[in-house]
């Protein structure tokens, strides 16, 4: 599974911003994928995720602003930010791995694929 991410860009506070991250290997209703960035210390903190088509949020500043979707026929997730704030400026990555193994857990370590990671830098 290959996951490529693309769409960063800089912004201004309130603005908004799609990544798309194109994904080969699987059909994306197979996987359970999720986006993370990195936060403090370089930690990856979960954002959003969708499992076969119910996404829902990690508890962060994103909750509600954020939204994870993702289109079967083109293979392709999506994460779509409103409102952007400067403290939303990370790298962002999007993360997969087998719906069918997952067993519960939601930390990055939980994921066993990784794309290379897109940027937003939000001024304000």
């Amino acid at each position: 599974v290959q996951l490529v991410e693309s769409g960063g860009d800089s912004v201004q506070t309130g603005g908004s911003l799609r990544f798309s991250c194109a994904v080969s290997g699987a059909a994306v209703n197979l996987l359970r994928m999720a986006w993370f960035r990195l936060g403090p210390g370089n930690s990856r903190q979960g954002v959003t995720y969708i499992d076969k088509g119910i996404n829902g949020a990690y508890p962060t500043s994103a909750r509600g602003r954020f939204v994870i979707s993702q289109d079967q026929g083109k293979n392709i997730l999506y994460l779509q930010m409103n409102d952007l704030k400067p403290e939303d400026t990370a790298s962002y990555y999007c993360a997969a791995r087998w719906s069918a193994s997952w067993c519960g857990g939601r930390s990055a370590a939980d994921f066993d694929y990784w794309g290379q990671g897109t940027q937003v830098s939000v001024s304000s």
